[in-house]
């Protein structure tokens, strides 16, 4: 398998992040493993790298997604939840202040 440069992994991991669907607990687990990989190789791409702000920033993001879905004219309701609406919480919560 070819290596990648720091580059070109955080292109495709940031595509990866933002294409992957959560569907089920399955899925899931598996969006917090690529999550924990992208923290693990490129943790300066983090706003908040620590457990403290990235608590704080989850429950902020968390207030404010159903503004990132009107946004994005995403069909979402984030009263309504989902494993989809949690993952995108924790991927909005790493760069989010």
């Amino acid at each position: 398998m070819r290596k990648l440069n720091k580059f070109h992994f955080k292109k495709v991991m940031t595509e990866r992040l933002s294409n992957f669907k959560v569907t089920d607990r399955h899925s899931f687990i598996e969006f917090i493993e690529l999550l924990l990989e992208d923290y693990r190789k490129d943790r300066k791409s983090w706003q908040n790298k620590d457990l403290d702000h990235f608590l704080e920033a989850i429950g902020r993001y968390a207030n404010d997604i159903q503004g990132y879905y009107d946004n994005t004219n995403k069909n979402v309701n984030a009263d309504q939840p989902s494993w989809q609406v949690f993952a995108d919480i924790l991927k909005g919560s790493k760069i989010y202040e």
